[in-house]
Protein backbone atom coordinates (compact mmCIF):
# COMPACT_ATOMS: atom_id res chain seq x y z
CA UNK A 1 0.00 0.00 0.00
CA UNK A 2 1.35 3.42 -0.97
CA UNK A 3 1.98 6.18 1.54
CA UNK A 4 -0.92 8.21 0.15
CA UNK A 5 -3.36 5.32 0.56
CA UNK A 6 -2.17 4.77 4.12
CA UNK A 7 -2.80 8.44 4.92
CA UNK A 8 -6.28 8.33 3.38
CA UNK A 9 -7.12 5.16 5.33
CA UNK A 10 -5.84 6.64 8.58
CA UNK A 11 -7.81 9.87 8.11
CA UNK A 12 -10.95 7.88 7.27
CA UNK A 13 -10.58 5.80 10.44
CA UNK A 14 -10.08 8.94 12.56
CA UNK A 15 -13.20 10.57 11.06
CA UNK A 16 -15.21 7.38 11.57
CA UNK A 17 -14.14 7.10 15.22
CA UNK A 18 -14.94 10.79 15.78
CA UNK A 19 -18.44 10.42 14.33
CA UNK A 20 -19.25 7.15 16.08
CA UNK A 21 -17.80 8.37 19.38
CA UNK A 22 -20.03 11.45 19.35
CA UNK A 23 -23.01 9.38 18.26
CA UNK A 24 -22.50 7.15 21.31
CA UNK A 25 -22.01 10.05 23.72
CA UNK A 26 -22.81 13.48 22.20
CA UNK A 27 -22.70 15.38 25.51
CA UNK A 28 -19.22 16.88 25.10
CA UNK A 29 -19.76 17.78 21.43
CA UNK A 30 -22.98 19.59 22.35
CA UNK A 31 -21.20 21.47 25.17
CA UNK A 32 -18.49 22.55 22.71
CA UNK A 33 -21.12 23.64 20.19
CA UNK A 34 -22.92 25.70 22.86
CA UNK A 35 -19.63 27.33 23.88
CA UNK A 36 -18.76 28.30 20.28
CA UNK A 37 -22.26 29.56 19.64
CA UNK A 38 -22.14 31.68 22.78
CA UNK A 39 -18.70 33.15 22.09
CA UNK A 40 -18.65 33.39 18.28
CA UNK A 41 -22.31 33.01 17.27
CA UNK A 42 -21.44 30.34 14.69
CA UNK A 43 -24.74 28.50 14.89
CA UNK A 44 -23.13 25.07 15.28
CA UNK A 45 -25.92 22.48 15.67
CA UNK A 46 -25.98 19.75 18.30
CA UNK A 47 -24.84 16.31 17.26
CA UNK A 48 -27.41 13.83 15.95
CA UNK A 49 -28.77 12.19 19.10
CA UNK A 50 -30.25 8.70 18.98
CA UNK A 51 -31.17 7.06 22.29
CA UNK A 52 -30.27 3.47 23.05
CA UNK A 53 -33.20 1.04 22.90
CA UNK A 54 -33.54 -0.66 26.28
CA UNK A 55 -35.26 -3.97 26.94
CA UNK A 56 -37.79 -4.82 29.62
CA UNK A 57 -35.17 -5.77 32.22
CA UNK A 58 -33.43 -2.37 31.94
CA UNK A 59 -36.15 0.09 31.00
CA UNK A 60 -39.01 -1.37 32.97
CA UNK A 61 -42.50 -2.14 31.75
CA UNK A 62 -45.16 -4.77 32.32
CA UNK A 63 -45.31 -8.55 32.05
CA UNK A 64 -48.80 -9.91 31.33
CA UNK A 65 -50.14 -13.46 31.16
CA UNK A 66 -53.47 -14.17 29.44
CA UNK A 67 -55.54 -17.36 29.54
CA UNK A 68 -57.11 -18.23 26.18
CA UNK A 69 -60.61 -19.75 26.16
CA UNK A 70 -60.58 -22.47 23.47
CA UNK A 71 -63.85 -24.10 24.51
CA UNK A 72 -65.49 -23.26 21.17
CA UNK A 73 -62.53 -24.37 19.05
CA UNK A 74 -61.82 -27.86 17.76
CA UNK A 75 -58.74 -29.44 19.31
CA UNK A 76 -56.94 -29.79 15.96
CA UNK A 77 -57.21 -26.00 15.47
CA UNK A 78 -55.76 -25.05 18.88
CA UNK A 79 -52.26 -24.31 17.64
CA UNK A 80 -53.24 -22.27 14.56
CA UNK A 81 -55.82 -20.31 16.59
CA UNK A 82 -53.23 -19.38 19.23
CA UNK A 83 -50.72 -18.38 16.55
CA UNK A 84 -53.34 -16.15 14.95
CA UNK A 85 -54.11 -14.51 18.29
CA UNK A 86 -50.40 -13.99 18.87
CA UNK A 87 -50.02 -12.22 15.52
CA UNK A 88 -52.97 -9.93 16.25
CA UNK A 89 -51.70 -9.04 19.73
CA UNK A 90 -48.23 -8.28 18.37
CA UNK A 91 -49.80 -5.88 15.89
CA UNK A 92 -51.85 -4.27 18.67
CA UNK A 93 -48.92 -3.64 21.01
CA UNK A 94 -46.93 -2.18 18.12
CA UNK A 95 -49.53 0.59 17.99
CA UNK A 96 -48.23 1.76 21.38
CA UNK A 97 -44.69 2.15 20.05
CA UNK A 98 -43.48 -0.65 22.31
CA UNK A 99 -39.83 -1.56 21.77
CA UNK A 100 -39.38 -5.21 20.81
CA UNK A 101 -42.57 -6.60 22.38
CA UNK A 102 -42.51 -10.29 23.17
CA UNK A 103 -45.64 -12.40 22.80
CA UNK A 104 -45.15 -16.09 23.52
CA UNK A 105 -47.51 -19.06 23.54
CA UNK A 106 -47.39 -21.17 26.71
CA UNK A 107 -49.26 -24.49 26.80
CA UNK A 108 -49.32 -26.57 30.01
CA UNK A 109 -51.85 -29.39 30.22
CA UNK A 110 -55.26 -27.92 29.50
CA UNK A 111 -54.07 -24.34 30.03
CA UNK A 112 -53.31 -22.29 26.91
CA UNK A 113 -51.74 -18.95 27.72
CA UNK A 114 -50.12 -15.94 26.08
CA UNK A 115 -47.21 -14.22 27.85
CA UNK A 116 -46.82 -10.57 26.81
CA UNK A 117 -43.79 -8.43 27.71
CA UNK A 118 -44.04 -4.68 27.03
CA UNK A 119 -40.96 -2.55 27.66
CA UNK A 120 -41.29 1.16 28.44
CA UNK A 121 -45.09 1.17 28.24
CA UNK A 122 -46.53 4.53 29.35
CA UNK A 123 -50.19 3.57 29.77
CA UNK A 124 -50.46 -0.01 31.13
CA UNK A 125 -54.24 0.26 31.62
CA UNK A 126 -54.86 1.18 27.97
CA UNK A 127 -52.48 -1.55 26.76
CA UNK A 128 -54.28 -4.15 28.88
CA UNK A 129 -57.65 -2.97 27.58
CA UNK A 130 -56.61 -3.14 23.92
CA UNK A 131 -54.86 -6.51 24.23
CA UNK A 132 -57.81 -8.10 26.01
CA UNK A 133 -60.32 -7.52 23.23
CA UNK A 134 -61.24 -10.43 20.95
CA UNK A 135 -59.84 -9.80 17.42
CA UNK A 136 -62.43 -8.21 15.14
CA UNK A 137 -62.57 -9.17 11.45
CA UNK A 138 -64.65 -7.23 8.92
CA UNK A 139 -65.00 -6.80 5.18
CA UNK A 140 -65.20 -3.29 3.68
CA UNK A 141 -66.30 -2.20 0.22
CA UNK A 142 -64.63 0.49 -1.85
CA UNK A 143 -66.12 3.99 -1.71
CA UNK A 144 -67.08 6.03 -4.73
CA UNK A 145 -64.59 8.57 -6.01
CA UNK A 146 -66.79 11.55 -5.04
CA UNK A 147 -67.16 10.33 -1.44
CA UNK A 148 -63.40 9.71 -1.19
CA UNK A 149 -62.66 13.26 -2.33
CA UNK A 150 -65.23 14.65 0.13
CA UNK A 151 -63.68 12.82 3.11
CA UNK A 152 -60.10 13.75 2.10
CA UNK A 153 -61.15 17.40 1.76
CA UNK A 154 -62.78 17.31 5.20
CA UNK A 155 -59.62 15.73 6.71
CA UNK A 156 -57.53 18.48 5.18
CA UNK A 157 -59.95 21.08 6.58
CA UNK A 158 -59.61 19.86 10.18
CA UNK A 159 -55.88 19.20 9.90
CA UNK A 160 -53.86 21.07 12.54
CA UNK A 161 -56.94 22.14 14.50
CA UNK A 162 -57.69 21.24 18.10
CA UNK A 163 -60.61 18.96 18.90
CA UNK A 164 -62.70 21.92 20.09
CA UNK A 165 -61.96 23.87 16.89
CA UNK A 166 -62.69 20.86 14.69
CA UNK A 167 -66.14 20.42 16.29
CA UNK A 168 -67.15 23.86 15.01
CA UNK A 169 -66.70 22.73 11.39
CA UNK A 170 -69.79 21.46 9.62
CA UNK A 171 -69.90 17.65 9.29
CA UNK A 172 -66.55 17.37 11.09
CA UNK A 173 -67.28 13.71 11.93
CA UNK A 174 -66.70 12.93 8.25
CA UNK A 175 -62.97 13.44 8.78
CA UNK A 176 -62.89 10.44 11.13
CA UNK A 177 -64.03 7.99 8.44
CA UNK A 178 -61.89 5.84 6.14
CA UNK A 179 -61.72 7.76 2.83
CA UNK A 180 -61.30 4.64 0.68
CA UNK A 181 -63.44 1.90 2.23
CA UNK A 182 -66.74 1.72 4.13
CA UNK A 183 -67.92 -0.94 6.55
CA UNK A 184 -70.37 -3.66 5.57
CA UNK A 185 -72.45 -6.16 7.50
CA UNK A 186 -70.02 -8.99 6.67
CA UNK A 187 -67.81 -9.60 9.71
CA UNK A 188 -65.76 -12.43 11.14
CA UNK A 189 -68.69 -14.05 12.87
CA UNK A 190 -69.92 -15.33 9.48
CA UNK A 191 -66.54 -16.83 8.48
CA UNK A 192 -66.33 -20.52 9.28
CA UNK A 193 -62.77 -21.18 8.17
CA UNK A 194 -59.80 -19.82 6.20
CA UNK A 195 -57.17 -22.19 4.84
CA UNK A 196 -54.20 -22.15 2.51
CA UNK A 197 -54.30 -23.77 -0.94
CA UNK A 198 -52.47 -23.53 -4.29
CA UNK A 199 -53.47 -22.42 -7.78
CA UNK A 200 -53.73 -25.39 -10.16
CA UNK A 201 -52.10 -23.47 -13.00
CA UNK A 202 -49.46 -21.21 -11.46
CA UNK A 203 -49.01 -23.17 -8.20
CA UNK A 204 -49.00 -19.86 -6.32
CA UNK A 205 -50.40 -20.03 -2.77
CA UNK A 206 -54.02 -18.93 -2.21
CA UNK A 207 -56.17 -18.33 0.85
CA UNK A 208 -59.59 -19.99 0.70
CA UNK A 209 -62.54 -18.60 2.68
CA UNK A 210 -65.63 -20.51 3.81
CA UNK A 211 -68.67 -18.57 5.11
CA UNK A 212 -71.75 -19.95 6.84
CA UNK A 213 -75.18 -19.82 5.15
CA UNK A 214 -76.04 -16.27 6.24
CA UNK A 215 -72.56 -15.02 5.47
CA UNK A 216 -72.70 -16.65 2.02
CA UNK A 217 -75.81 -14.61 1.13
CA UNK A 218 -74.22 -11.37 2.38
CA UNK A 219 -71.01 -12.14 0.50
CA UNK A 220 -72.95 -12.84 -2.71
CA UNK A 221 -74.67 -9.45 -2.48
CA UNK A 222 -71.36 -7.69 -1.79
CA UNK A 223 -69.59 -9.26 -4.76
CA UNK A 224 -72.48 -8.49 -7.11
CA UNK A 225 -72.41 -4.81 -6.09
CA UNK A 226 -68.60 -4.51 -6.24
CA UNK A 227 -67.57 -6.22 -9.49
CA UNK A 228 -64.06 -5.10 -10.58
CA UNK A 229 -63.73 -3.20 -7.32
CA UNK A 230 -61.69 -3.89 -4.24
CA UNK A 231 -63.16 -5.64 -1.21
CA UNK A 232 -60.87 -4.96 1.74
CA UNK A 233 -60.37 -7.28 4.70
CA UNK A 234 -59.65 -5.62 8.05
CA UNK A 235 -58.58 -7.00 11.42
CA UNK A 236 -58.80 -4.54 14.32
CA UNK A 237 -59.33 -1.69 11.80
CA UNK A 238 -56.02 -2.52 10.10
CA UNK A 239 -56.14 -3.68 6.43
CA UNK A 240 -54.53 -7.06 5.80
CA UNK A 241 -55.70 -7.60 2.20
CA UNK A 242 -57.73 -5.80 -0.50
CA UNK A 243 -58.44 -8.22 -3.37
CA UNK A 244 -60.36 -7.19 -6.50
CA UNK A 245 -63.74 -8.90 -7.04
CA UNK A 246 -63.53 -10.71 -10.38
CA UNK A 247 -67.00 -12.34 -10.40
CA UNK A 248 -70.18 -12.80 -8.36
CA UNK A 249 -69.44 -15.44 -5.73
CA UNK A 250 -72.18 -17.71 -4.43
CA UNK A 251 -72.05 -20.75 -2.20
CA UNK A 252 -70.09 -19.04 0.53
CA UNK A 253 -66.63 -19.96 -0.83
CA UNK A 254 -64.07 -17.42 -2.00
CA UNK A 255 -60.34 -17.16 -2.54
CA UNK A 256 -57.76 -14.44 -2.02
CA UNK A 257 -55.03 -14.56 -4.64
CA UNK A 258 -51.93 -12.43 -5.01
CA UNK A 259 -48.16 -12.56 -5.01
CA UNK A 260 -48.01 -14.36 -1.68
CA UNK A 261 -45.15 -16.38 -0.35
CA UNK A 262 -46.18 -19.53 1.49
CA UNK A 263 -45.38 -17.90 4.84
CA UNK A 264 -47.42 -14.79 3.98
CA UNK A 265 -50.38 -16.95 2.95
CA UNK A 266 -50.12 -18.91 6.21
CA UNK A 267 -50.00 -15.70 8.24
CA UNK A 268 -53.03 -14.27 6.41
CA UNK A 269 -54.93 -17.51 7.00
CA UNK A 270 -54.06 -17.46 10.71
CA UNK A 271 -55.13 -13.83 11.04
CA UNK A 272 -58.44 -14.49 9.31
CA UNK A 273 -59.14 -17.45 11.58
CA UNK A 274 -58.15 -15.40 14.62
CA UNK A 275 -60.64 -12.73 13.64
CA UNK A 276 -63.39 -15.23 12.96
CA UNK A 277 -63.06 -17.62 15.89
CA UNK A 278 -64.52 -16.52 19.24
CA UNK A 279 -61.39 -16.85 21.37
CA UNK A 280 -61.62 -14.48 24.33
CA UNK A 281 -58.56 -14.06 26.53
CA UNK A 282 -58.56 -13.26 30.23
CA UNK A 283 -55.79 -11.48 32.10
CA UNK A 284 -54.67 -13.75 34.95
CA UNK A 285 -51.35 -12.16 35.93
CA UNK A 286 -49.82 -8.71 35.77
CA UNK A 287 -46.33 -7.86 36.96
CA UNK A 288 -44.90 -4.36 36.81
CA UNK A 289 -41.13 -4.28 36.22
CA UNK A 290 -39.64 -1.10 37.65
CA UNK A 291 -36.71 0.70 35.99
CA UNK A 292 -34.75 1.10 39.27
CA UNK A 293 -33.31 -2.41 39.09
CA UNK A 294 -32.53 -1.81 35.44
CA UNK A 295 -30.70 1.47 36.16
CA UNK A 296 -28.61 -0.22 38.87
CA UNK A 297 -27.80 -3.08 36.51
CA UNK A 298 -26.71 -0.69 33.75
CA UNK A 299 -24.54 1.27 36.19
CA UNK A 300 -22.85 -1.87 37.52
CA UNK A 301 -22.41 -3.24 34.01
CA UNK A 302 -20.76 -0.02 32.86
CA UNK A 303 -18.38 -0.19 35.83
CA UNK A 304 -17.55 -3.78 34.95
CA UNK A 305 -16.98 -2.79 31.33
CA UNK A 306 -14.64 0.06 32.26
CA UNK A 307 -12.65 -2.14 34.64
CA UNK A 308 -12.45 -4.91 32.04
CA UNK A 309 -11.36 -2.50 29.33
CA UNK A 310 -8.65 -0.97 31.55
CA UNK A 311 -7.40 -4.43 32.53
CA UNK A 312 -7.12 -5.51 28.89
CA UNK A 313 -5.43 -2.22 27.94
CA UNK A 314 -2.97 -2.51 30.84
CA UNK A 315 -2.11 -6.08 29.85
CA UNK A 316 -1.45 -5.05 26.25
CA UNK A 317 0.78 -2.10 27.18
CA UNK A 318 2.82 -4.03 29.82
CA UNK A 319 3.47 -7.02 27.59
CA UNK A 320 3.70 -5.43 24.13
CA UNK A 321 4.50 -1.76 24.81
CA UNK A 322 3.82 0.40 21.73
CA UNK A 323 2.07 -2.29 19.65
CA UNK A 324 -0.11 -2.96 22.68
CA UNK A 325 -0.90 0.76 22.91
CA UNK A 326 -1.99 0.76 19.25
CA UNK A 327 -4.13 -2.32 19.92
CA UNK A 328 -5.78 -0.42 22.79
CA UNK A 329 -6.64 2.46 20.45
CA UNK A 330 -8.12 -0.04 17.99
CA UNK A 331 -10.17 -1.51 20.85
CA UNK A 332 -11.59 1.92 21.65
CA UNK A 333 -12.53 2.35 17.98
CA UNK A 334 -14.22 -1.06 18.13
CA UNK A 335 -16.29 0.04 21.15
CA UNK A 336 -17.54 3.25 19.50
CA UNK A 337 -18.38 1.54 16.21
CA UNK A 338 -20.28 -1.35 17.82
CA UNK A 339 -22.26 0.95 20.15
CA UNK A 340 -23.15 3.16 17.18
CA UNK A 341 -24.44 0.13 15.31
CA UNK A 342 -26.53 -0.73 18.39
CA UNK A 343 -28.10 2.73 18.17
CA UNK A 344 -28.63 2.89 14.42
CA UNK A 345 -30.11 -0.58 13.71
CA UNK A 346 -31.45 -0.30 16.52
CA UNK A 347 -30.57 -3.21 18.82
CA UNK A 348 -32.64 -3.75 21.96
CA UNK A 349 -30.13 -3.83 24.83
CA UNK A 350 -30.75 -6.25 27.67
CA UNK A 351 -28.66 -7.06 30.73
CA UNK A 352 -27.49 -10.28 29.09
CA UNK A 353 -26.60 -8.29 25.96
CA UNK A 354 -24.45 -5.89 27.98
CA UNK A 355 -22.65 -8.87 29.53
CA UNK A 356 -22.01 -10.29 26.07
CA UNK A 357 -20.66 -6.96 24.83
CA UNK A 358 -18.27 -6.72 27.78
CA UNK A 359 -17.00 -10.23 27.06
CA UNK A 360 -16.45 -9.23 23.44
CA UNK A 361 -13.90 -6.61 24.58
CA UNK A 362 -11.50 -9.40 25.50
CA UNK A 363 -12.29 -11.34 22.33
CA UNK A 364 -11.67 -8.25 20.17
CA UNK A 365 -7.95 -8.22 21.06
CA UNK A 366 -7.49 -11.97 20.66
CA UNK A 367 -6.05 -11.58 17.15
CA UNK A 368 -3.67 -8.85 18.36
CA UNK A 369 -2.29 -11.08 21.10
CA UNK A 370 -1.72 -13.96 18.67
CA UNK A 371 0.04 -11.70 16.18
CA UNK A 372 2.18 -9.99 18.82
CA UNK A 373 3.14 -13.29 20.44
CA UNK A 374 4.37 -14.67 17.12
CA UNK A 375 6.07 -11.42 16.13
CA UNK A 376 7.91 -10.76 19.40
CA UNK A 377 8.32 -14.14 21.13
CA UNK A 378 11.79 -13.44 22.51
CA UNK A 379 10.94 -9.96 23.71
CA UNK A 380 7.80 -11.26 25.39
CA UNK A 381 9.80 -13.99 27.15
CA UNK A 382 12.38 -11.51 28.41
CA UNK A 383 9.62 -9.24 29.71
CA UNK A 384 8.00 -12.08 31.63
CA UNK A 385 11.33 -13.08 33.18
CA UNK A 386 11.97 -9.43 34.07
CA UNK A 387 8.57 -9.11 35.74
CA UNK A 388 9.11 -12.33 37.72
CA UNK A 389 12.54 -11.09 38.84
CA UNK A 390 11.09 -7.77 40.01
CA UNK A 391 8.34 -9.57 41.93
CA UNK A 392 10.98 -11.73 43.64
CA UNK A 393 13.05 -8.68 44.64
CA UNK A 394 9.93 -7.02 46.03
CA UNK A 395 9.10 -10.08 48.13
CA UNK A 396 12.67 -10.17 49.56
CA UNK A 397 12.48 -6.47 50.53
CA UNK A 398 9.16 -7.05 52.29
CA UNK A 399 10.68 -9.96 54.24
CA UNK A 400 13.65 -7.80 55.29
CA UNK A 401 11.34 -5.04 56.53
CA UNK A 402 9.31 -7.52 58.55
Amino acid sequence: MSKKNIQITLISIIVLVFLTGNLCYPKYFDKGADFLNQKLSLGVPHFFNVPFRMGLDLQGGIHLIYEADLSNVEKKDYHSSLEGLRDVIERRVNLFGVQEPKVQIQTTGNHHRLAVELAGIKDPAQAIKEIGKTPFLEFKEERGEDKTKEILAKQEEVKGKSFEEAQKIENWQLALEDPYFKSTSLTGKYLEKAEISFDNTTYNPLVLLQFDKEGANIFKDLTSKNLKKRLAIYIDNAPISSPVVQEVISGGRAQISGKFTIEEAKELSRNLNAGALPIPIELISQQNVGPILGAMSVKNSLKAGIVGFCAVLLFLIIFYRFPGFLAGIALMAYITIVLSIFKLIPVTITLAGIGGFILSLGMAVDANILIFSRSFPDARGRKIKYQIKRIGIGIKQIIKII
